[in-house]
């Protein structure tokens, strides 16, 4: 990063999935920092042991929804790298709660950042602010200016594109003491790797059905993942371009990519759960989709009938299903064009990294 004596990073959502990686990765590869501020509302005490005598590694409790928090954990500090969201597309959460973190919240930096003079914010996006859409429309090896038809009805995706919108807009934007706000936006595909709670989800189904994975999808459909290690190591070089080039890259989107195979999410999580013993049954999908999607009807209908009394909130609904049934993979390169981004571990480093931490989960599993 651009180089300066008691630098302070600001991580939102630094104990999540993608934050706790990001964190080890500013550890590792940005050696002109002094502190890392991990600003979280859930805290994961061991990442402050991480720390050295060059760089402190300071935990922050708070919420991305109060204004006082996060102008309190931004103040003294020159760029934010924004990974705090509440993901949810099953309604394990109200809608309402998922504006509230992922648009307020980001409000909430932007004001914070405009009142305490920070001067970058990088910040994490999502795919599903283009796709896949509700229509079933194939975006094949697009890039961030192809043109696609954007169609949702979940909060999720509504509530990060409003906020990336907002990001966007900001860039140029004056800050106290005079100076200007620089932002960029990271929109990562599916990102998969240690620690992922979907990875385990998934796991955890498999187990139950005796290691049998049942054919759902068709294996001709692709999606675009992307490991966490990657994304984390680009958000390190966009915060570091970021401030050495802001004129290039500030109001920026760039999709997240690597060299991980396109393939459907079931034969994408077999790379992992086979060393595991799991096997996928079926060469076709063993249930016509017209049956799925009246299983994703009657799951959302459930989840109406049932709101009432408890949360019930199943994988399979409406819009999961256009998601794992739609094909969405990203060809690009626009982040090495812009600040020299290369997947910092191969294919075969991420398929055994993760294939590890899904042992850990086998030989928990069998314990139980």
């Amino acid at each position: 990063m651009a180089s300066g004596e008691g630098r302070v990073c600001v991580v939102t959502g630094g104990c999540g999935f993608l934050g706790s990686h990001l964190v080890r990765m500013l550890l590792e590869r940005s050696a002109d920092l002094s502190e890392i501020r991990v600003f979280d509302l859930h805290l994961d005490e061991s990442l402050e042991t991480l720390g050295s005598d060059k760089v402190r590694v300071r935990l922050i409790r708070g919420d991305i929804s109060s204004l006082e928090d996060v102008r309190g954990a931004l103040r003294g500090s020159h760029l934010v790298i924004h990974t705090a969201s509440l993901v949810d597309v099953w309604g394990r959460v109200p809608a309402a709660k998922v504006t509230e973190v992922n648009v307020t919240g980001t409000e909430n930096v932007l004001r914070a950042c405009e009142e305490e003079g920070v001067r970058f914010l990088v910040y994490t996006s999502s795919m599903e602010v283009v796709g896949p859409n509700l229509y079933g429309d194939p975006f094949y090896r697009g890039n961030e200016d192809t043109e696609y038809r954007v169609c949702h009805n979940q909060a999720y995706p509504l509530s990060k594109a409003k906020a990336e919108k907002l990001v966007l807009e900001a860039n140029g934007k004056k800050v106290r003491g005079g100076q200007t706000l620089y932002t960029c936006s990271l929109r990562p595909t599916g990102i998969y790797g240690e620690g992922h709670g979907l990875m385990k989800d998934f796991y955890y189904q498999s187990l139950r059905t005796g290691g049998r994975v049942f054919r759902a999808i068709a294996e001709s459909v692709e999606h675009g993942r992307v490991y966490v290690g990657n994304v984390a190591w680009m958000h390190v070089l966009a915060a570091r371009a970021l401030q050495d080039r802001p004129d290039t890259l500030g109001g920026q989107v760039y999709f997240c990519y690597d060299s991980s195979p396109y393939k459907s999410y079931q034969d994408f999580n077999m790379e992992f759960l086979s060393s595991c013993g799991f096997r996928m049954v079926g060469s076709r999908p063993l249930v016509p989709y017209f049956l799925l999607y009246l299983l994703a009807l009657l799951n959302a209908l459930l989840q109406w009938v049932l709101h009432p009394v408890c949360v019930y909130a199943p994988l399979l609904n409406p819009y999961t299903l256009a998601v794992a049934s739609t094909t969405f993979t990203v060809q690009t390169d626009k982040a090495e064009r812009h600040f020299g981004y290369k997947p910092l571990y191969s294919w075969e480093e991420c398929k055994r990294r993760t294939i590890d931490w899904v042992t850990t989960l086998d030989k928990e599993g069998k314990k139980h």
